[in-house]
């Protein structure tokens, strides 16, 4: 979970970010009832590179984005999504804004789906939740905002984004290593270097603008 240093606060309401939560919100308990009714729509919905593989449910690389795994997981994700993509969204506008939240999200799932050949383990393993844009959105503010001060998980002192992005990474992967818990560490990676790609070409195509919203943040 992150959220901002005061310095970096920003309050009111961006209607792309809100719909994506209560989007994420009202779907979860849609596909949790589906699930429940049926366990057969778990493969309509989630992410499975096996299914991929074999050319079903191509649809779900989108779905699997709007479901979660239980309520600690999409409580944690809108809570990171909120302060996140309250600020790129005042950064990029919202049409700029829901292209790289998609964006990030698809392209998180298809690395996820090409790394499940080196990782037997995730072959056949359901992949859901927003984590994969979310890790796009934080790679998009590590490099135009690296010095932006966030709040990381239950880490009570503030913390450099440009620091905390590659922290969080490292976190979770150990914890998955250590914990043998079923984390989608390739498709955090996927996000965040579709964030990173975006990032770099923002800066290089509007060097003045990045240069003072950095600045703002340093």
């Amino acid at each position: 979970m992150i959220r901002f240093h005061k310095r970096g606060s920003f309050h009111g309401n961006f209607s792309v970010n809100t719909n994506l939560i209560l989007a994420n919100i009202i779907l979860f308990f849609v596909f949790t009832i589906l699930i429940f009714v049926n366990q057969k729509f778990l493969d309509y919905i989630a992410l499975k590179p096996s299914n991929i593989f074999q050319g079903l449910y191509l649809w779900t690389f989108l779905t699997s984005m709007l479901m979660h795994g239980g309520f600690f997981h999409i409580l944690a994700n809108m809570f990171s999504l909120f302060f996140l993509g309250t600020l790129a969204e005042r950064i990029l506008g919202a049409k700029r804004y829901i292209y790289l939240y998609l964006i990030s999200g698809l392209f998180a799932g298809l690395f996820f789906v090409l790394l499940s050949q080196f990782f037997t383990a995730d072959f056949n393993t359901y992949a859901v939740g927003a984590s994969g844009a979310l890790f796009g959105l934080i790679g998009f503010l590590m490099i135009i905002t690296p010095n932006l001060s966030v709040y990381v998980m239950f880490i009570p002192i503030p913390i450099k984004m440009k620091y905390a992005a590659p922290g969080i990474l490292a976190v979770l992967w150990l914890i998955s290593a250590a914990g043998n818990v079923p984390i989608g560490n390739t498709a955090h990676l996927g996000g965040l270097i579709a964030g990173l790609f975006y990032g770099f070409y923002l800066r290089r195509k509007f060097p003045r603008k990045t240069e003072r919203i950095n600045k703002y943040f340093n």
